[in-house]
């Protein structure tokens, strides 16, 4: 990757050694990084960065020290309050430090904890926002998670706590009953019980679900079920975290907005997945 295009002509900011910005990498593809972060990557000392950032987008740091600080589930992972006084030292020791998340840094990202953290401890931050998964990931599954015609409302859930469960504190009835769609982060090893969770609170057998593992990269895997045959078709699929979860009418969209399937030659499965009966220019 080429890290000596010039960005176009603004006043972008300086990063300024013992300062720390935090950053959003965006879902996976290096062309949804925002200029603002690559602004940031150019300058940085240290370049601390996440599990789902991907290697091209480091690229852009050729002068940086990386540091991995990954944490998936299930595997050997750096604890957090480990990771929050490291980039504490880093900024103390008069490095440029960039904490470099996937998606966007106050999305289930703890970037809240960091640069609450960091403030504490006196090291002035800067925040750079990044295209979250669950919207960017789904768009690009040709899934909009706002259509006139299915929802006025969207729920963003994650699928753990911080001990790694189904979180306890979710009223699944009142997002069941006040939320036409709900997109679930990281809840592929809780999805049965997240199913029976919705089911139980309302949500039918058959309403369409739609996962999008490793969105927006090359990888990209997009399985099309309903609520009552997730479980088994996952395991169908063979399907890995990490991916997004969509539960909701909007997932019928797919079939008319398969952006990337029709750019391949495959025609739109259906022009009015919604069943209504009109152009789509007429609502």
């Amino acid at each position: 990757m080429d890290s000596t295009i010039p960005l176009p002509g603004h006043d972008w900011p300086v990063m300024q050694p013992g300062w720390v910005w935090l950053c959003g990498a965006g879902p996976g593809d290096p062309g949804l990084l925002t200029l603002h972060a690559l602004n940031a990557l150019r300058q940085a000392d240290v370049v601390i960065y996440d599990a789902l950032v991907q290697e091209a987008i480091l690229d852009w740091a050729p002068q940086a020290t990386l540091i991995y600080a990954g944490k998936r589930g299930g595997k050997p992972s750096a604890k957090q309050r480990d990771i929050s006084l490291r980039l504490v030292d880093l900024a103390r020791s008069g490095k440029r430090v960039l904490r470099l998340k996937g998606g966007d840094p106050f999305v289930f990202g703890r970037g809240g904890e960091e640069a609450q953290t960091l403030v504490q401890h006196g090291v002035p931050i800067r925040i750079i926002p990044g295209i979250s998964a669950g919207i960017g990931g789904l768009a690009y599954a040709g899934i909009p998670v706002t259509h006139r015609d299915v929802n006025q409302s969207v729920t963003f859930v994650t699928g753990h706590d911080q001990s790694g469960n189904t979180p306890g504190n979710l009223d699944w009835t009142s997002i069941s009953k006040g939320s036409q769609v709900i997109v679930i982060y990281m809840g592929m090893k809780h999805i049965a019980q997240i199913s029976v969770h919705l089911v139980a609170a309302g949500r039918s057998l058959h309403e369409p679900v739609a996962v999008v593992a490793t969105a927006t990269t090359q990888d990209q895997q997009v399985l099309e079920t309903t609520l009552g045959r997730i479980v088994d078709d996952i395991a169908a699929a063979n399907l890995e975290p990490p991916a997004i979860i969509c539960v909701g009418q909007s997932v019928l969209m797919r079939q008319v907005l398969d952006w990337q399937g029709m750019a391949a030659g495959v025609p739109a499965r259906n022009l009015d997945p919604l069943g209504r009966g009109r152009a789509a220019e007429s609502a």
